[in-house]
């Protein structure tokens, strides 16, 4: 692949899969012999970049970075971390969208590795199971700590939440800032991006609009 490709590759914000780019074999390694192998590749950038790895403060930032990678900001890529989620009887037949709203995402850009911020807003319609509200979030972490494109974290969380929920009735919306935007390229500091993804009585204009009224709407 050409350089000028690659550019507009991650310039574009180009997508290729709905599902995140994972080798076969990408867990048979355990996570400390990621931690290490990572531990050292960065030692390497460090040192090509010049920094003085016998500096106190820059000595141990090879082992923080590789460990915050496999631990956290890319614990989603590992299944094992997958929420568990336990479904309850809609016992008060409470048929209107149930909305959790502003739920703090943090991800990664996986065509700079660079940090995703914003707010997650999930709803749904129950089909007669209804999930534990701290579940939504969970959810929304899980697929956020992974390399990924926006289009495509909002179709995962949508896919995961129609499938549990057994309810095409499923909206969510993403609104984020990409430093990628803002710290490098454009350099635009106050734009933001936001993506969609609904299904099943949503796909109804009235429902749309009833769920951005009281996501606008509705202060706590």
């Amino acid at each position: 692949m050409d350089t000028k490709k690659i550019e507009l590759i991650g310039d574009n914000h180009e997508i290729f899969s709905l599902e995140t780019p994972l080798r076969k074999d990408a867990f048979v390694k355990s996570n400390n012999e990621k931690i290490k192998n990572i531990e050292k590749h960065f030692t390497k950038i460090i040192d090509e970049l010049g920094l003085d790895l016998n500096d106190d403060s820059i000595s141990g930032t090879p082992y923080r970075v590789a460990k915050m990678y496999v631990k956290e900001i890319f614990s989603g890529l590992d299944p094992e971390n997958k929420p568990r989620i336990s479904l309850f009887d809609n016992k008060y037949n409470y048929n209107k969208m149930l909305i959790e709203k502003n739920i703090d995402l943090n991800s990664t850009c996986e065509h700079h590795f660079l940090p995703i911020t914003g707010k997650a807003h999930v709803s749904y319609i129950s089909s007669g199971k209804v999930i534990g509200l701290s579940k939504l979030n969970r959810i929304v972490q899980y697929y956020s700590h992974r390399p990924q494109v926006q289009e495509r974290l909002t179709t995962q969380i949508y896919n995961e939440l129609k499938d549990i929920l057994d309810t095409d009735s499923v909206m969510v919306v993403i609104e984020a800032k990409h430093m990628c935007v803002s710290a490098r390229g454009i350099k635009d500091y106050s734009s933001s991006t936001v993506t969609e993804m609904y299904g099943g009585d949503f796909n109804i204009y009235n429902k749309r609009d009833e769920f951005y009224k009281l996501l606008n709407s509705v202060k706590i």
